[in-house]
């Protein structure tokens, strides 16, 4: 089972190291990071491509700036995974807590509204 962690990013130059770092931290291998750069100014971008020349779990995605439910929008159309989680560019999460939500949808924990 693959899980797509989408962040909608749009000028987080201040912090989105921290969030990517726990993204990339995570031990579940069976996953991707879609980046979804709303058209920022800043140096986000610029961070965006170095963390992706690193991981082969990420991906970005350039858009003009549409508000972050059209960035999330475009990393939905974008995903590959069975499941989708979201990330806000300002969180992090525990480097267990995708292997944590895994377990959880192989135990019947969590629902599946897919088609």
């Amino acid at each position: 089972m693959t899980i797509s962690m989408i962040v909608p990013v749009y000028n987080c130059e201040n912090y989105l190291r921290f969030c990517l770092d726990s993204l990339t931290a995570q031990r579940c291998k069976d996953m991707e990071i879609i980046l979804a750069d709303d058209g920022s100014t800043d140096e986000s971008p610029l961070i965006c491509e170095e963390y992706r020349k690193r991981d082969p779990r990420i991906k970005v995605i350039r858009k003009e700036n549409g508000g972050v439910s059209s960035a999330r929008n475009a990393g939905l159309a974008a995903a590959g995974g069975e499941y989708i989680t979201f990330v806000d560019a300002d969180d992090w999460i525990d480097q267990d807590a995708c292997s944590r939500i895994a377990d959880q949808i192989e135990e019947g924990r969590l629902l599946y509204s897919g088609t």
